[in-house]
């Protein structure tokens, strides 16, 4: 034992043990991809202590839940995993009263969260089985102060002043810190805040672009991870995705991505000569990979399905904002959408049909009205 330091105080160790709080686990889980709101878009530190407006759950002065609450776990087995999504949960909740052990919004609201207390409601509750709570409900991401990574090139990298690599830090986020625009070792940087998520049918599934995928460079930009599910899958919802974009070397000869060896003291690590091509060998020796010494930059897409900072019931989104022309589902393809734009074929013809729909039901409802109204005043007159 050093001179001067004292042994663990293990029965205090013992007696301090507790469940986690949301900053252990977002210890790991808000710096991921290299730094604070980098990854997700929808976890960052501004969760460790977040007000209402940012998280209903979360709210520090509310429920104030942490990560557990929702993310249970059995045997070290946890729920709510990004590689194994209930994107569509049908059971709801389990006894009267009782959520279910997973990770879904239904486990704990069912599946009919909103009360039968009008027709809005009741319209709402008709939306479940193909909108996911989430679109609705988490109507912006990284609102909390701190910014997300949006695009990332690595082509740009490597760039020295006085033979020295560099940082600048270009951009001021909500909370007054300023992120690195163009590091060295990195390349360039955007970021966002307040960001309209992406959106597409989700079935819960990832097809993933692994070192072993081959892909045409030449087709448009590579998926690294592609959510799928489509409008004819009863098993797919309309889910929000915080969307990456970036560009980042691949192997020419091979067409795909590459290892590379990025930190160390040899000279082949990329930290420290800047030199792409050492790099990649190395990493794809190291990993006994072939490479065929050629490199380029590809353009890639990542998506992260987004389930945190939901919103009080008061921002969430209006009709309006998806049943519009220009809508926030106007990219969705594969149904027809009340409200957005309906063309020449069939969307025109059902606007028509539901506007008579409606205009009937009004007649209806006022000539039923004239009707007792006139018979109730002859009968008093009689």
């Amino acid at each position: 034992m050093f001179e001067g330091k004292q042994p663990i105080q293990w029965s205090k160790v013992a007696q301090s043990v507790g469940l986690p709080a949301r900053e252990n686990c977002g210890g790991c889980h808000f710096y991921g991809g290299g730094g604070d709101g980098v990854k997700h878009g929808d976890l960052d530190s501004s969760l460790i202590h977040p007000d209402k407006k940012l998280d209903v759950h979360m709210d520090e002065a509310g429920p104030n839940m942490a990560c557990t609450n929702c993310h249970v776990t059995k045997k070290h087995i946890w729920t709510g995993s990004r590689y194994d999504v209930i994107a569509k949960d049908t059971e709801g909740t389990g006894k009267p009263g009782e959520r279910r052990d997973v990770a879904t919004c239904e486990s704990c609201h069912s599946a009919t969260p909103h009360p039968v207390s009008s027709l809005a409601n009741i319209k709402l509750n008709n939306h479940v089985d193909r909108v996911a709570c989430q679109t609705c409900h988490i109507p912006t991401i990284a609102r909390g102060g701190v910014a997300t990574k949006t695009d990332w090139d690595w082509r740009t990298a490597g760039k020295t002043k006085d033979g020295e690599g560099y940082k600048e830090k270009n951009y001021t986020q909500g909370n007054g810190e300023h992120r690195a625009t163009y590091k060295s070792i990195k390349g360039n940087f955007k970021y966002g805040e307040n960001l309209v998520p992406h959106y597409g049918w989700f079935d819960g599934q990832m097809i993933y672009t692994t070192i072993d995928t081959v892909f045409d460079p030449s087709s448009g930009p590579v998926d690294i991870n592609r959510y799928t599910g489509s409008a004819d899958d009863e098993n797919s919802r309309i889910w929000p995705f915080k969307q990456m974009h970036t560009f980042q070397p691949y192997d020419k000869g091979y067409n795909t991505l590459v290892y590379m060896h990025l930190w160390g003291d040899d000279q082949d690590a990329y930290w420290g000569n800047y030199d792409f091509g050492n790099a990649i060998k190395a990493g794809m020796e190291k990993n006994n990979l072939p490479y065929s010494g050629e490199h380029g930059f590809v353009e890639t897409y990542s998506y992260w399905p987004i389930t945190h900072m939901v919103a009080p019931k008061e921002d969430a989104l209006a009709c309006d904002e998806c049943h519009a022309k220009e809508g926030r589902l106007k990219d969705l393809e594969g149904f027809y959408l009340p409200g957005s734009d309906p063309g020449d074929g069939i969307g025109r013809w059902l606007d028509i049909i539901g506007l008579l729909a409606v205009a009937g039901t009004l007649l209806g409802v006022l000539g039923h009205g004239l009707i007792r109204f006139v018979f109730n005043k002859a009968r008093k007159q009689s």
